[in-house]
């Protein structure tokens, strides 16, 4: 099996989708082999697709407050691995930026996955993430949330930390008083446990 240094290395080089993206390939994504926590995002945006830092922008700074990590932990990649479910930048559309490519988690997602071994949590944000992690879920992403019990303590679905969902934390006010307490502690617990 090729080492996940070497995956990554061909990850970076990867052009399948490169006809389909307005910014051109720039895949962004952290891993290293003993990372904890996985989160599972949707893909980059054209803020991201600039500094090629995953989640550096008010979705990540939202993120990482719920997390209760800082800027240095959340980066660490020994710690936590960030692998979008497309890795560039998809481009915009009417409502947002578009899915993410599906080439890229066809292609990408299974053998990423497999060599990260020591994953306790993952964190599945928005829709297409859950689909791919949580296939038998509602494909409602409050409902999803809404049973986050249900997945604990494995697996946490989230809604996006995009500003653009500030609509959806004041109609389920639940989510920043219930989940996020929880989220925040198993966190801190997976981090706290180098077994």
């Amino acid at each position: 099996m090729k080492s996940l240094v070497a995956l990554v290395a061909e990850i970076r080089r990867c052009t399948i989708c490169a006809e389909h993206l307005p910014l051109g390939p720039r895949p962004v994504l952290q891993v290293a082999s003993s990372a904890r926590i996985l989160i599972a995002g949707q893909a980059p945006g054209r803020k991201v697709h600039a500094t090629g830092l995953p989640f550096n922008d008010a979705s990540g700074e939202r993120l990482r407050a719920w997390l209760g990590l800082s800027r240095q932990t959340f980066y660490d990649a020994s710690q936590i691995a960030i692998v979008p479910m497309g890795f560039c930048y998809p481009g915009s559309g009417r409502s947002g930026d578009l899915p993410p490519r599906p080439e890229c988690a066809a292609t990408w997602r299974a053998p990423l996955l497999e060599r990260l071994p020591n994953l306790k949590l993952t964190l599945v944000i928005g829709q297409y993430a859950q689909a791919y992690h949580l296939p038998d879920a509602s494909s409602s992403v409050t409902s999803a949330v809404q049973r986050w019990q249900e997945y604990w303590p494995a697996v946490v679905p989230l809604p996006h930390p995009s500003p653009r969902n500030n609509r959806w934390l004041k109609t389920n006010p639940w989510f920043e008083a219930e989940l996020v307490p929880a989220l925040r502690a198993r966190v801190a617990a997976v981090l706290e446990r180098r077994d």
